[in-house]
């Protein structure tokens, strides 16, 4: 069978402590690995560019362990990286975004932005187009979503869009409806959480999943603001200190130096009090958020959606679905996350003619480089 007939497709998901990589033949799963990175591994680098060739070879030789050559695989995805707000959609991988990402135009320094340049180099070798799908940057919010008390810092749309559309795309298929009818409050729990409130299939409001929010494995959330300010120019920190508290080093992690739900639940056990609070907060700031979404949707509620690695703990479902009980609404829990699966049906959508390719050129410009 060629290419064309049954084409493969190459996916690479690199995370903040994992490099997800998979094949699929269609949407039919031929392997997929997850890579885990320790992080004195990840120490060795000075934030997520530098880690390109490192990561690129992994998938390389994931390749070869299974027996699949370059010229084998017909695109590939890579997730997409935090740029200028687009809509949904894949989107081709040009010149315009790799800039952008080399410039270090991004709303933050996260391994996201290797997506598109991973992609774009094992493409090449493949002689296939690259490809993202609805990247962290897709922007559906009401306009009033948007606003904050003061006119420069706006609220950003930046969370796990992919995992939220891939999940509330699976609870209408066991709803049996279609999802331009459904009012849903999605939850990706990851290393970072996005609580998402989708309306008729738009995502109007969320968290930023890099800044506010939740607590979550190795994000502190919603911060005081004078407090994170007197931090900030204490002089005990760089901003890129900074950044490294709020993307990475917050949350779980901060408070008891693992960011493993396992790990966490364990110490519970063993009557560490300490570890009960954590999750005690972090249980609490999950149902305020869906709690204040739930009100975004004016109380019209179809289901609550739970997605991304955190939601393999049964315990900790089963907790969180106790506190929002009251909400009324069917519970939907889909471990892990879709996100694979998600971004190679993307793929597939232009491979098959069904959409065609949009290029994020018109979108770019806003965001200035680091410093």
């Amino acid at each position: 069978m060629s290419r064309a007939d049954e084409p493969r497709i190459l996916v690479i998901n690199p995370g903040g402590t994992s490099t997800k990589i998979a094949v699929f033949a269609r949407d039919r799963e031929e392997f997929s690995i997850d890579v885990r990175h320790p992080r004195e591994e990840l120490a060795r680098f000075d934030g997520a560019v530098p880690q390109l060739e490192w990561r690129t070879e992994m998938v390389r030789e994931a390749l070869r362990d299974n027996d699949i050559g370059a010229e084998e695989i017909a695109a590939v995805v890579g997730r997409g990286a935090p740029l200028d707000p687009v809509p949904s959609g894949t989107f081709v991988i040009d010149e315009p975004m790799l800039r952008v990402i080399r410039e270090g135009r991004v709303f933050v320094d996260h391994p996201s932005m290797l997506g598109p340049l991973m992609a774009h180099e094992l493409a090449r070798e493949a002689g296939g187009p690259a490809f993202v799908v609805d990247p962290l940057c897709v922007d559906e919010f009401d306009d009033a979503a948007r606003l904050t008390g003061l006119p420069e810092i706006p609220r950003r749309a930046l969370a796990h869009t992919l995992s939220v559309k891939a999940a509330s795309r699976e609870a209408a298929r066991d709803l049996s409806r279609p999802l331009e009818e459904l009012d849903l409050v999605v939850l990706h729990l990851g290393s970072g959480t996005t609580v998402a409130a989708q309306r008729r299939g738009r995502q109007i409001d969320s968290n930023d999943a890099s800044a506010n929010g939740p607590m979550a494995p190795t994000r502190p959330g919603n911060l005081p603001a004078l407090d994170l300010a007197r931090l900030c120019f204490a002089g005990e920190l760089n901003l890129e200190q900074v950044e490294r508290k709020l993307v990475g080093g917050g949350g779980w992690f901060a408070h008891l130096g693992t960011d493993d739900i396992r790990e966490i639940y364990r110490r519970v056990d063993e009557g560490e009090e300490r570890a009960r609070l954590v999750l005690d907060a972090t249980l609490l700031q999950l149902a305020k958020e869906v709690g204040g979404l739930v009100s975004v949707l004016r109380g019209e509620v179809d289901g609550i959606v739970l997605t991304g690695g955190v939601a393999r703990s049964e315990r900790f479902v089963g907790e969180l679905r106790e506190r929002l009980a009251w909400i009324g609404a069917p519970f939907f829990v889909y471990p892990g996350g879709n996100e694979m699966i998600a971004m190679a049906r993307g793929a597939l959508r232009v491979l098959d003619g069904e959409h065609a390719a949009i290029s994020m050129e018109p979108y770019l410009g806003e965001t200035e480089a680091k410093p």
